[in-house]
């Protein structure tokens, strides 16, 4: 049967194509992500280093994925997949400069206040540090240099939002594949200096955003200066971003706890954060391939479908996905 815009095979048949692009790429990203976790488990073991690393890097992933990559799937993609059935391609570039100036206000201030109270930051998510001068500085020191990176991946994980709302899904899928390379480059350039892996990063998040600028010039993206609260693609993002952030939030205090019972080596023994990182990790490798691929690619067909109101495939790509 054939409703809609499109018929039916079409539609299952572009998600399972983008599904195996996203999930070979998230595949090499895990792959990459695996290799770069042996290289920092063989360069820093789980002591002091290695803690402070991955308490620097977690704290700016919270605000990552409650702000910037949650948002962008969860809020972002549906409206502009939406204006980009429904609405001109003015109204939809439109839209997309106004949600860009306005995440670049959010992440900036979030990034301020985050180098500015770092101290204070690292003593909530790891007060065990706190027995460990040595720990707790290098912790400091390291989050403070790596908490610009919310920016770029924020703007990456924007950039990202809007290719998929096209549905255009290589280049956004492959671009983690280059933090990983940057990390494993950088730390083996420094070798046991800490200060490579934050290096790695930052450069990281620069090459995930530059490589999908591009593919979004091609498309017809101009950057503007516009912000505009009250529009209403603003209001609709907004309406989809709190449940996000709630069910988010629930499972970042998840980590918050690790992490502060990581932390104290009294109860777990020196080295409990990092181990609980590389589990984590490891568990995370085939969820991230299979779940997750399927979810990003079928989102915008979702939208897509729900703007039609094509209930007939909506119920047919529920079942297939």
């Amino acid at each position: 049967m054939s409703t809609g815009k499109y018929p039916l095979g079409t539609h299952n048949h572009a998600v399972a194509r983008s599904a195996a692009v996203i999930g070979l790429a998230t595949l090499a990203s895990r792959i990459l992500g695996f290799v770069r976790d042996v290289v920092i488990a063989r360069l820093f073991g789980i002591y002091i280093y290695a803690q402070a690393f991955v308490i620097a890097f977690r704290i700016p992933n919270l605000f990552r994925d409650l702000v910037a990559e949650g948002a962008a799937n969860a809020a972002i993609v549906p409206v502009l997949s939406e204006y980009s059935v429904k609405r001109s391609k003015e109204e939809f570039w439109e839209l997309a400069n106004i949600l860009l100036n306005l995440l670049l206000v959010i992440l900036s201030v979030i990034t301020i206040l985050g180098v500015i109270f770092s101290p204070l930051l690292v003593r909530m998510i790891a007060p065990g540090f706190i027995s460990s001068p040595e720990k707790l500085e290098a912790t400091i020191r390291l989050n403070r240099i790596i908490f610009p990176y919310i920016l770029l991946i924020g703007l990456s994980a924007y950039a990202a939002a809007v290719l998929n709302s096209l549905k255009n899904f290589a280049v956004s899928a492959f671009a983690p594949c280059l933090l990983n390379i940057s990390i494993i480059i950088f730390a083996l350039l420094f070798g046991e200096g800490i200060k490579g892996l934050a290096c790695g990063i930052l450069v990281g998040g620069v090459l995930q955003l530059a490589i999908q600028v591009p593919v979004l010039y091609k498309k017809g993206f101009y950057p503007k200066l516009a912000l505009y609260f009250n529009h209403p693609g603003v209001i609709q993002v907004r309406r989809l971003m709190l449940p996000r952030l709630a069910s988010s939030s629930i499972y970042q205090l998840n980590n918050f706890v690790d992490s502060i019972f990581g932390s104290l080596a009294a109860v777990v023994g020196d080295g409990g954060v990092a181990v609980l990182y590389f589990s984590y990790r490891l568990i995370q490798f085939p969820i991230g391939i299979f779940s997750n691929a399927l979810a990003q690619a079928i989102l915008p067909t979702f939208s897509t479908q729900a703007l039609e109101d094509n209930r007939e495939n909506l119920k047919t790509t529920l079942s297939w996905g």
